[in-house]
C-alpha cells in the first residue's frame, strides 16, 4: 500500500490515537511527529490550519493536508 503520508499528532489526542490504531490495522504506513515536541511542526500544522493547532492533521505526499479526516478520507487520497 502507497506510503508517505506524515500525521501530525499529540499524545493526549483520542482523535489521533483513534487514527493510528486504524492506518495500522489498515497497513497504511505513516510517520508520527509530535507537534508538542516540534515548534517547526506546531507552525506547519497552524498555518495548514487557519492558526489553529488542530490533529491530527495529515499531509499527504502531493503536499496536501486533511485535518481530523477519516480512514475512508485517507485511503482515498493515497488511492487505496
Amino acid at each position: 500500500m502507497p506510503a508517505g503520508v506524515t500525521m501530525y499528532s499529540t499524545t493526549w489526542c483520542g482523535y489521533c490515537r483513534r487514527l493510528k490504531s486504524q492506518m495500522q490495522r489498515e497497513g497504511i504506513e505513516y510517520t508520527e511527529i509530535n507537534i508538542e515536541e516540534d515548534p517547526e511542526s506546531a507552525a506547519f500544522v497552524a498555518k495548514a490550519n487557519g492558526g489553529n493547532q488542530t490533529v491530527p492533521t495529515v499531509l499527504f505526499p502531493d503536499g496536501s493536508t486533511l485535518t481530523n479526516p477519516s480512514l475512508a478520507q485517507v485511503k482515498e487520497k493515497i488511492g487505496a
